[in-house]
């Protein structure tokens, strides 16, 4: 999981809320991702995705059933999905996500009977915090950024 907090921190760095994801098969990191919304301007590269296709391409395989997957926050119902379709065997997450998260929050995808590929879900509450605070820091500062760069003008309010 500190392998994916660090993944964050990388996100972090180019813009991206900072969100990890590695994939592990037989206890070695196989791949890593981090969001890449902001980075590549596409809403559907989250870091679950990346980690997942390029797990996919080194490993030469569509399915990735003797891997497991470690991400920073409880993963969107898009990237659980995602991860039930390649068939991912386990899911470790650090810190959950009522507002966006899909597996224990919001859709529970896996809580249907229509999924074929079920992943075991295992939160790390150790590692809670410090994923939460990752992304309050993350937005706190972007609220800050976003109030420092208004300017009045009479009494309006203009942004840059």
């Amino acid at each position: 999981m500190t392998q994916a907090l660090n993944t964050a921190i990388r996100a972090a760095s180019h813009g991206d809320v900072p969100i990890g994801a590695v994939v592990v098969r037989d206890g070695a990191i196989i791949a890593r991702g981090e969001n890449q919304v902001q980075l590549k301007q596409n809403p559907t590269l989250h870091a679950e995705i990346v980690a997942i296709n390029r797990a996919c391409k080194k490993l030469g395989a569509k399915f990735l059933d003797d891997c497991d997957i470690y991400v920073s926050l409880e993963p969107c119902a898009m990237c659980a999905t995602a991860i039930s379709l390649a068939r991912i065997r386990r899911i470790y997450f650090a810190a959950p996500d009522a507002k966006g998260g899909g597996i224990l929050h919001n859709a529970r995808i896996y809580d249907t009977d229509r999924h074929l590929w079920r992943p075991d879900v295992i939160q790390i509450p150790e590692f809670a915090d410090a994923s939460a605070t990752l992304l309050r820091d993350f937005f706190r500062a972007r609220r800050a950024e976003s109030k420092n760069s208004r300017h009045t003008i009479g009494d309006c309010d203009i942004s840059d």
